[in-house]
């Protein structure tokens, strides 16, 4: 962009500020830079043989935090993108916002690489830099991720084959007498700052007790719904009564003391849910799912890092 061009709309940008942009407040939290090397090596054009320039590297990621944040299809993406100042001054005022295409196919590209997963590891890394390591345990939990099932026959093909804009990976689950389609979300996050250390994305029939998230040397606190599950880490899930056994003083007790420490867990799906309207998926996936979902997370990493900072300050 021209340096007049970007003069005027910082110009313009200046009263947003004044109002306040939360965008402007998370975008100095992590450097974005450290981001480029891994997103570059997916191009295949900066050979001799050329090609079409790439949209900036940063300016692609930051594009899937803003449809994380705000929760947007691509299409809204693109239009709030070229729509809104303060989306623009996020991206650095690029020449080019990319379109709806460009955002689907960097996403498909980062999936079909495992560059998300690359993404998401340098994030906890620059957490970790920070000072921000786990050191009082861990606490497991998961959601479920909706998804349309839309109208299948007896006969029709889920997965790949399936010619459908519907869902093609979705399970059914029925939880507290209530029926969910789609995906699952697994999440482990520390005690000691509430972030989301590491995440897995099932189909919705897979029982929580299914995914182990800990490692070894942790203290992993899970709810009833693991009972009776291994883990890598140090076991301290809540007990649960079976037929014959009903649970004694001590084990209510410690159930208790369990409450209290892991109910940070459930701050996470609040604001996944109720803040980033990310509850419900339209990608078909599995694998698209998750990639959703580590945007989402990634997101709610940037509040609760934003979130201590102000502690911190006060």
């Amino acid at each position: 962009m021209k340096s007049f061009e970007k003069y005027f709309m910082n110009k313009q940008y200046s009263r947003v500020k004044e109002l306040g942009d939360k965008l402007a407040e998370i975008d100095p939290l992590i450097d974005w830079e450290f981001f480029r090397p891994i997103v570059s090596g997916m191009y295949d054009n900066r050979s001799e043989r050329g090609g079409r320039p790439n949209i900036d590297e940063i300016v692609m990621v930051k594009m899937l935090v803003l449809q994380s944040w705000y929760g947007l299809s691509d299409p809204e993406l693109e239009r709030q993108a070229n729509d809104r100042i303060s989306f623009q001054k996020f991206l650095g005022f690029p020449e080019r916002i990319p379109d709806r295409s460009t955002v689907w196919a960097f996403r498909e590209r980062l999936i079909d690489t495992g560059k998300d997963e690359r993404i998401w590891e340098e994030l906890q890394r620059q957490i970790d830099s920070k000072g921000l390591k786990v050191k009082e345990g861990v606490i497991q939990d998961a959601t479920f991720i909706t998804a349309d099932p839309g109208h299948q026959r007896v006969n029709e093909p889920r997965g790949p084959e399936a010619k459908t804009r519907r869902n093609k990976e979705g399970e059914w689950a029925k939880k507290n007498g209530k029926s969910h389609y789609g995906y699952k979300l697994h999440t482990l996050a520390d005690r000691d700052y509430g972030l989301i250390r590491r995440l897995e994305t099932t189909t919705a029939e897979v029982h929580d007790s299914q995914i182990d998230l800990s490692e070894s040397g942790e203290v992993v606190y899970r709810d009833r719904g693991y009972f009776g599950a291994p883990c890598k880490g140090y076991n301290a899930t809540m007990k649960r009564a079976v037929r014959g056994h009903p649970l004694g003083i001590r084990d209510k007790r410690r159930n208790k003391r369990i409450v209290q420490k892991r109910s940070a867990g459930e701050r996470p799906y609040a604001v996944i849910k109720n803040i980033f309207k990310s509850g419900h998926q339209l990608v078909t996936t599995t694998l698209r799912t998750h990639t959703k979902n580590l945007f989402t997370c990634f997101c709610y990493n940037l509040i609760q890092l934003k979130t201590l900072q102000k502690t911190n300050t006060t």
